[in-house]
């Protein structure tokens, strides 16, 4: 009996205690070593105990400290907004009890898409040399670990070199995106100022599973259902948002290949969807062409490859704030992942850089205008001349041409006055041009500038054997 009441007593004395307080838990964004957009309000934001007090505090040099100070929902979900700050660093930014260290103002971006972005420094071309190199205070890099849900996440998962920022170095640049890695590296040095890169991508991947579902439900014209819809969305970007973030760079398609004309649609659709959700207005999206893959083919055929880099290409001329990297010179015919991933993140940074950043440099390859007929050739304008037209490495290459029976020929072609001239003794009376029109291009149209033109074509003739709508 003694032993029961006193049980008892221990029992009461426990449940009249006051119940512990939910710790103060910040978003796993926000760690030591992070990057915060400058320029614009820096959300802040976490879990608490339901109506607690949460006071943030991001202190700089001198007297230029700021605190703001809200409570938690009845949820215990909290947020705050700083006001934007200039770049610099290294701060302290304090949220109740818990300071984050070695925190920098910057430029942060959003690096996304399958497995070509996903590929690893290590994986990649010259690792080593990469790796002895990259050590840079000022570039900071995040992963987001995979993650396939149902329902939008407000978090990410935390383990390893998962779901914290780290420093840029050879024990940190080895297993993170090369594209992304080389297009951070190539900013920070154009700028000055620190960058942050958040890496958040899958192989494998199609661009319906990195849609919201509301989205995608409300164009079912066009969209069906795909087998992961969404599911990335909710697990690799809903739980990212509204982080501050200067824009995205994403590497993808060829997932889709097979559907191109969903793309064309698509694409910009999954564009707006992010922006929309973000609530920043249209922040810069940057996107990489489809890399030359497959058997090469000596005569011109229609492929569900060419068609994607159409949409792309499409996308690029149509969706506002939007660069596309051209990459017809980094291809494998045998490997959908080419190891040279350098050039795809320059070609990155100088879009942004220019779309971004408003410099005055040239972005872009040669961008097909308009055409003319003139007999049994057609002559062709471009933008983007970046100083003139070059053919690299002898004559002009890629380039059919067709009559009103739409079957095309391959072509010669020649710059004259900046401007192309393509015939073919095969065609008398051309109606339409195609260049670089195939699964693997061999093209070799550039600028002065050092680009590479695109894929393009005059027509807008269906995909053969494409379903109708």
């Amino acid at each position: 009996m003694i032993r029961r009441a006193s049980l008892a007593i221990a029992v009461m004395a426990c449940l009249a205690l006051p119940a512990a307080r939910a710790e103060v838990k910040l978003h796993p964004l926000f760690t030591d070593g992070m990057v915060l957009q400058q320029g614009m309000k820096i959300p802040i934001w976490g879990t608490a105990e339901p109506n607690e007090t949460i006071s943030v505090s991001l202190a700089k040099e001198g007297p230029a400290s700021e605190t703001r100070v809200t409570q938690a929902d009845k949820d215990g979900n909290w947020r705050v907004d700083l006001a934007p700050e200039k770049a610099g660093g290294p701060y302290s930014l304090t949220v109740n009890k818990t300071t984050l260290k070695d925190v920098y103002i910057g430029e942060v971006w959003i690096a996304s898409g399958q497995s070509n972005m996903e590929w690893s420094v290590n994986a990649g071309e010259t690792p080593a040399e990469i790796k002895a190199n990259s050590k840079n205070p000022k570039l900071r890099l995040f992963t987001v670990r995979k993650t396939s849900k149902d329902t939008p996440q407000t978090t990410v998962p935390v383990g390893g070199n998962d779901g914290r920022w780290l420093e840029c170095g050879p024990e940190s640049v080895g297993g993170f995106s090369a594209v992304a890695y080389h297009f951070g590296k190539d900013l920070q040095k154009a700028l000055g100022v620190p960058v942050g890169i958040i890496h958040t991508s899958w192989g494998g991947t199609a661009a319906e599973q990195w849609t919201r579902a509301e989205v995608l439900d409300a164009h079912p014209e066009h969209k069906g259902k795909h087998s992961g819809q969404s599911k990335l969305y909710n697990g690799m970007i809903a739980p990212l948002i509204p982080f501050a973030i200067k824009g995205a760079i994403w590497y993808q398609g060829e997932s889709n290949a097979g559907r191109p004309e969903l793309y064309r649609e698509l694409m910009p659709l999954m564009i707006k969807n992010w922006r929309d959700d973000w609530k920043q207005g249209d922040f810069p999206f940057l996107f990489v062409q489809l890399a030359p893959f497959m058997r090469i083919d000596k005569e011109p055929a229609d492929t569900d490859w060419a068609h994607l880099r159409d949409a792309q290409r499409d996308t690029s001329l149509h969706t506002s704030k939007t660069g596309m990297a051209v990459i017809t010179d980094v291809g494998n015919e045998k490997d959908i992942h080419p190891k040279p991933k350098e050039p795809v993140g320059a070609r990155l940074a100088f879009a942004a850089r220019a779309i971004a950043y408003g410099e005055k440099i040239e972005h872009s390859g040669p961008v097909y205008e308009s055409m003319k007929v003139e007999g049994n050739k057609v002559i062709l304008s471009f933008s983007h001349l970046g100083g003139g037209l070059v053919a690299k490495g002898g004559p002009l290459t890629g380039f059919t041409i067709a009559g009103e029976d739409r079957k095309f020929a391959n072509a010669e072609a020649e710059i004259q006055d900046d401007k192309i001239v393509v015939k073919s003794d095969k065609v008398d009376k051309p109606v339409a041009v195609r260049f670089g029109w195939a699964n693997y291009p061999v093209v070799n149209l550039w600028n002065k500038a050092g680009l590479p033109a695109s894929p393009f074509r005059t027509d807008d003739w269906p995909r053969a054997g494409a379903a109708k709508k």
